[in-house]
């Protein structure tokens, strides 16, 4: 019989004030600078219900300071804790979710240590906070709150309760992490990912429209093109408004209305009702725009993608070359127990495969590779190219 793990219901020194002034925001940095050893940091963001990313709530807590909620959208520029933490770890659960919302709060670090990208390179096959807070601490986190509208206020105590939890096990659970990471030998590994994490910026879209779920269904470039500009009016409605723009129109609903024949505004209230008149409004003359495009002034069915080297070898050829590269690094992936996504970014791999006579390390390390990721993967891919056809 399995016992149910115990519930950490309630921080161990109660639920802190929220800090929303500049004056207790000053005091908090003091306290924090105080405090010794790494900081454990975590964001609410209100996804799906605002627009953008931003963090309306940041969490924080160090050795000998203390738990901080800071309410980030009052504050708004908390660049001074760069100073207060004057080099310090940062320890975060998913730096690449966490990390874009922190800098534009004016939060940067410089050293890291992400517990979630621990997990995976130690090769757990469940990484979230909760799990990892299982399997490290032996204890559940409760999560009814991580889709909230953190943009509320005032913010009920319940939910304040819970972000404080979030960054009161980060600690613990980062030196379990990097004890088991130096008892696997990949520590190392594990410290340049994360120094290289410094660096992450979110991927930016050329043509972000196009990532519309269900576009890719649609054939005709007049019914693309309506989907761009029905697209960007209601990025802009959705910017104006503070609103995800999934909240005025879903995806599947934009797409629907680029591949229908309204004639009014009226016809796309008729079939949204939800919608208001003058929002109806804009979304119909984004649709006339469309139709009014020349052929010359319509989007390409696919997205333009910037000039590469031509490849010696044919379509199909690279389709084999990618997935015998592919197979090794699958085997080097177990061998490691390291997720292969990991162990090697697999954009790189399937670039490699349309290459022909090229130092496959210095392609690695072109292409951003780290030094531990190209002593693991460099032999097994320089292997597999030399049995395969040459061009």
């Amino acid at each position: 019989m399995t016992t149910e793990l115990p519930l950490l219901a309630t921080p161990a020194n109660g639920v802190p004030p929220l800090v929303d002034t500049p004056a207790e925001f000053t005091s908090a940095c003091a306290d924090l600078a105080q405090g010794s050893g790494p900081i454990a940091i975590d964001a609410e963001r209100a996804s799906g219900i605002r627009y953008g990313q931003r963090a309306f709530l940041v969490q924080l807590r160090r050795e000998n300071a203390g738990t901080f909620l800071l309410d980030s959208e009052v504050l708004a520029d908390l660049s001074p804790l760069n100073d207060a933490f004057a080099g310090a770890e940062w320890v975060i659960h998913s730096v690449t979710q966490d990390l874009p919302c922190l800098q534009e709060r004016g939060m940067q670090p410089e050293v890291l240590f992400d517990t979630e990208l621990a997990a995976r390179m130690l090769g757990w096959e469940k990484f979230g906070l909760a799990a990892v807070a299982e399997r490290t601490l032996g204890v559940r986190l409760a999560k009814e709150h991580s889709a909230a509208d953190w943009s509320k206020r005032p913010l009920p105590k319940e939910w304040l309760n819970y972000a404080a939890l979030d960054v009161e096990v980060l600690l613990p659970i980062r030196d379990i992490l990097h004890e088991a990471l130096i008892e696997a030998d990949k520590w190392e590994f594990a410290r340049q990912e994360f120094e290289h994490l410094l660096d992450f910026q979110p991927k930016h879209f050329a043509e972000p429209w196009r990532r519309t779920h269900g576009l890719t269904k649609l054939k005709s470039r007049k019914d693309i093109a309506k989907v761009r500009e029905l697209w960007t009016s209601r990025d802009e409605m959705a910017a104006e408004s503070d609103t995800a723009p999934s909240r005025i129109l879903r995806d599947r609903d934009l797409v629907a209305l680029a591949q229908s024949r309204v004639q009014s505004s009226d016809d796309i209230m008729a079939t949204w009702p939800k919608l208001s008149r003058a929002d109806s409004g804009r979304l119909y003359r984004a649709y006339r725009k469309a139709t009014r495009l020349t052929t010359d002034e319509l989007p390409a069915r696919k997205e333009t993608h910037t000039a590469q080297s031509r490849s010696p070898f044919s379509h199909t050829d690279i389709k084999d070359r990618v997935a015998a590269l592919k197979a090794a690094m699958a085997d080097l992936a177990e061998e490691h127990t390291i997720p292969h996504d990991v162990l090697l970014q697999p954009a790189i791999v399937k670039a490699l495969g349309a290459q022909s006579g090229v130092d496959v390390e210095e392609f690695l390390f072109d292409r951003g590779a780290r030094q531990w990721q190209v002593e693991l993967s460099a032999p097994a891919l320089r292997s597999t190219l030399e049995s395969l056809p040459r061009a």
